[in-house]
């Protein structure tokens, strides 16, 4: 799988997210760089090999800049209480590829700005950011799921415990630090694994008061599905279950398919009830 370099044109395409984060980037863009390990996420539903990498750090940094200006975002709200949030790895893992990018140079123009707050999700410990203090505007979520699932659908990433040891470590370096369940998805036993999960949270994490969550129940993809089978890519009979899933039309992911309402309804109430119960002092931001 080879990297493309090249400039992203399109570097106006930021839209609102009422949910995730205030911004990220429209469609199937990003602005730093595309691709990311597991197989079942945004970007490797439109680009399955290789990792396209901006080139043109500059033009995008303005973009945001001359954005968050004039960006119309009440707060506080539930992204963030005082800072408008662009999330800068929506379609990649930044942390992963950061030895692609000027990542000091975007951390910098984050921590400096009066308005702009980055955010990212990772699945590896980056512990070459800890040498650079963001003062709190750099927002790392330490992506989480039972240690069993992970082992099968993210490879090469780092474990779970290893992650939920990074939070603290990063938290005193000056990050803010957030835990992100996503996917959550649901098998025979699944509610037993997250059981011990949170466990495994409550646990490992000390920096209790300022650890938030965010929550996101699994949504897979056609076309990725189809070349995950087609490749022998593992997981497949955990992520593609039909018959307790329908079809949901996505604006920039495709044809994709997640679980039936009624029955994600009451996954939800399962999550929060067992979450509340082991680490209620882990504020969820958002579940759906």
């Amino acid at each position: 799988m080879g990297h493309k370099f090249s400039k992203i044109n399109r570097i106006t395409n930021i839209r609102k997210k009422t949910t995730v984060v205030n911004f990220s980037v429209n469609k199937n863009e990003n602005y730093f760089a595309n691709g990311i390990l597991t197989h079942n996420c945004y970007m490797k539903r439109h680009k399955p090999e290789g990792l396209d990498i901006a080139t043109n750090t500059n033009d995008i940094l303005t973009a945001i800049n001359n954005h968050a200006f004039f960006a119309t975002v009440d707060k506080p709200n539930q992204t963030d209480p005082e800072y408008i949030t662009y999330d800068i790895a929506c379609n990649e893992d930044f942390a992963l590829h950061a030895k692609h990018h000027e990542w000091e140079k975007i951390f910098t123009f984050f921590r400096d700005h009066p308005v702009a707050k980055a955010t990212l999700a990772t699945k590896i410990v980056p512990d070459k950011f800890l040498t650079f203090d963001p003062k709190g505007k750099v927002r790392i979520r330490f992506s989480l799921m039972p240690q069993k699932i992970s082992s099968i659908l993210e490879p090469e990433t780092a474990s779970i415990k290893d992650r939920l040891r990074a939070v603290d470590k990063f938290i005193a370096a000056g990050y803010d630090v957030h835990l992100n369940f996503s996917p959550v998805i649901c098998y025979d036993g699944w509610e037993d694994d997250y059981v011990e999960l949170f466990h495994f949270v409550d646990e490992l994490v000390d920096n209790k008061e300022s650890v938030k969550a965010e929550v996101i129940f699994l949504t897979h993809n056609e076309n990725k599905h189809i070349y995950n089978m087609n490749h022998g890519l593992p997981g497949e009979d955990l992520l593609w279950t039909p018959d307790v899933q329908e079809a949901k039309t996505s604006e920039y992911g495709g044809k994709n398919i997640r679980y039936r309402s009624g029955l994600k309804s009451d996954m939800i109430a399962v999550f929060k009830d067992l979450h509340g119960c082991i680490i209620p002092w882990n504020q969820i931001r958002y579940i759906f």
